[in-house]
């Protein structure tokens, strides 16, 4: 092993001075900059790039243009290219050393990473995304659903640390569910497992999941109301959480999960929605055990530390040079 790496120039063999008769010792060093990996999540609000090193410590986190911006298929994975390659111009680090890319985007994403179907960005349906990407990036491109992979995160290196049942609950422009069971996440036998928002919480879109506000034109300006004494905002936002309040119990109860993970935009909302959210849920549920719901602790970087995660699990041997290596410990900035 010492040997396959040192050949890649992943560890670097020094040889210190002899106190006495018999061969010197000798050592090695990992040389965590001979490459890079970078795990990218692309919404339409926002494209977001992270690279760490090979000991997985993020060196940038970098924060472009959404995919909304752009007219077209081709132009949105343009953008994500363009993207990447700025995240790494600012960070000052060589593109060259780019080894393996892991793409967050919202969609249905099989495991060899091919999209289903995305009606957040349609053109991507039916596409190989991480092929055209890999042509552009000359590097290894791995590709899962965002929230599956915002639930990794969280249990990686985030909220959910060391807790092997989890659901992943994703609040914001619209409701999505991640799970991780047994340690590993869920993906189900068509790899749609968790894309229950727009069918099991009531007054969001039926196609896209999408929540519908009344009071305002989306989440913060309700909330922003609310907060300024708007009667009707603080009636919705009641009534939203109620209305979420049932469904999440439901899941609680089907998954039965060691912990709950609120993220996306509103679990920031801490004593306005995710405690009068775990008040509710637990009058509906009503048993003598108290499964706990938290606040992710990474709110919208999840998914892109997710996809870094994923790179280093499918992509060991375009990192290493070895295949089975185990992810490393991700440190976000």
């Amino acid at each position: 092993m010492l040997g396959t790496l040192a050949r890649a120039e992943i560890v670097t063999r020094t040889t210190a001075p002899g106190a006495g008769v018999g061969r010197p010792s000798r050592s090695y060093e990992f040389n965590s900059s001979q490459g890079y990996v970078a795990g990218v999540d692309v919404g339409n609000a926002s494209i977001r790039v992270v690279i760490s090193d090979l000991r997985g410590a993020v060196l940038a986190d970098h924060v472009g243009a959404g995919a909304d911006k752009y007219s077209d298929g081709a132009a949105k994975l343009g953008a994500v290219t363009q993207e990447v390659k700025r995240s790494f111009s600012a960070a000052l680090l060589p593109l060259e050393r780019l080894r393996a890319v892991g793409l967050s985007l919202p969609g249905i994403v099989d495991e060899s990473g091919f999209v289903l179907t995305s009606v957040v960005i349609p053109e991507w349906s039916g596409v190989e995304i991480g092929v055209y990407l890999q042509e552009e990036l000359s590097a290894e491109v791995t590709v899962d659903n965002g929230v599956r992979l915002a639930a990794v995160a969280e249990h990686h290196l985030g909220a959910a640390q060391l807790v092997n049942d989890i659901l992943y609950l994703s609040v914001g422009n619209r409701i999505a569910v991640g799970l991780i069971l047994d340690g590993k996440p869920r993906r189900g036998a068509h790899d749609a497992a968790g894309d229950v928002g727009r069918l099991a919480f009531p007054g969001v879109q039926p196609l896209t999941g999408e929540i519908a506000w009344e009071s305002g034109e989306n989440a913060a300006v309700v909330f922003a109301r609310a907060r300024d004494g708007d009667l009707s905002a603080q009636q919705e936002i009641e009534s939203f959480i109620e209305r979420l309040a049932r469904p999440l119990a439901t899941l609680m109860m089907t998954v039965d999960p060691a912990r709950v993970v609120i993220g996306g935009g509103l679990s920031r909302a801490h004593e306005e929605f995710l405690r009068p959210l775990t008040e509710s849920v637990r009058k509906h549920i009503q048993l003598p055990f108290e499964i706990p719901i938290v606040e992710a602790r990474l709110g919208d970087e999840a998914a892109a530390h997710g996809a870094l995660v994923l790179a280093f699990r499918r992509k060991s041997f375009e990192i290493y040079g070895l295949d089975g290596m185990t992810v490393p410990t991700i440190a976000p900035l």
